[in-house]
């Protein structure tokens, strides 16, 4: 099956996005004894099934393709919780770690939910208002988030990341981005799935909202390999291939951090 034909799906779902009856329904073995997790999982995918509207490529990220680094575009803050929570359910409760701003750890609530996902957290960013620094001492003693990556990945766990490293508002332009996949696939030596997230429903002339419902496109594997003398070259091929995936625009000489977007 290639990358643009999407997975089997049961009778009752469209897209792989299940019904309300099934998200409670499906068993997910990969959350036994974890209670806890099982139901917020369930209750947040209940709460938000609405915002998802389709998923294409589910086959890629399947519980069986275990190691691999997941890299999708980022456009809006909701999909750093219900992204993580769909492939936990998609994969029977076995769960894709995200990296994860621990400006995140900040927020209440939000927090707790994403330390049910097991995120590794990267300290870079300073907080704002910079009094909540304070806390990022909290953090520090943690390993290096490559350095954890690596370790989850050479226990037959999977990462997610956004190469981007930010949220990108903008519709229809990627930022240049980071190459952290790139270095982090090569020094493992396991493959990257790209993931396209798109805006089906959205206004052109406007930023990407956080409350406006999107699809997830999951391609083929992206091998290291011989082709990528070095981390740039294979987070140039990452890149193409999300910009191909997500719908927007990529210039590889591109240097921005972020975009500040007007309307047209």
């Amino acid at each position: 099956m290639d990358a643009s034909s999407p997975c089997p799906l049961s009778p009752e779902t469209g897209g792989g996005v299940p019904t309300v009856g099934e998200i409670w329904r499906r068993p997910l073995p990969h959350l036994d004894g974890k209670a806890t997790t099982r139901l917020v999982c369930r209750t947040v995918l209940t709460l938000f099934h609405r915002q998802v509207l389709e998923f294409e490529g589910l086959e890629h990220i399947s519980s069986d393709q275990d190691p691999f680094i997941l890299a999708l575009n980022h456009s809006q803050r909701p999909e750093a919780v219900l992204v993580p929570a769909w492939l936990c359910f998609h994969r029977g409760g076995r769960m894709v770690h995200f990296l994860a701003d621990w400006n995140f750890q900040l927020v209440p609530g939000l927090a707790w939910l994403i330390r049910l996902h097991d995120p590794i957290h990267v300290v870079r960013k300073d907080a704002r208002p910079r009094f909540l620094n304070r806390f990022k001492d909290r953090y520090r003693h943690l390993p290096p988030p490559f350095t954890e990556a690596r370790r989850r990945l050479a226990e037959g766990r999977s990462i997610g990341l956004f190469p981007e490293g930010t949220v990108n508002r903008h519709p229809e332009l990627l930022l240049r981005g980071q190459t952290g996949a790139a270095r982090l696939a090569q020094e493992a030596g396991v493959p990257v799935i790209p993931g396209g997230i798109r805006f089906p429903r959205h206004r052109d002339g406007h930023p990407v909202g956080d409350r406006e419902p999107f699809s997830v496109r999951f391609g083929a594997p992206i091998q290291p390999g011989t082709t990528d003398p070095n981390a740039a070259e294979f987070h140039n091929r990452i890149m193409a291939t999300l910009s191909t995936l997500s719908g927007k625009q990529w210039q590889p000489d591109a240097r921005r951090t972020k975009y500040a977007f007007c309307k047209t």
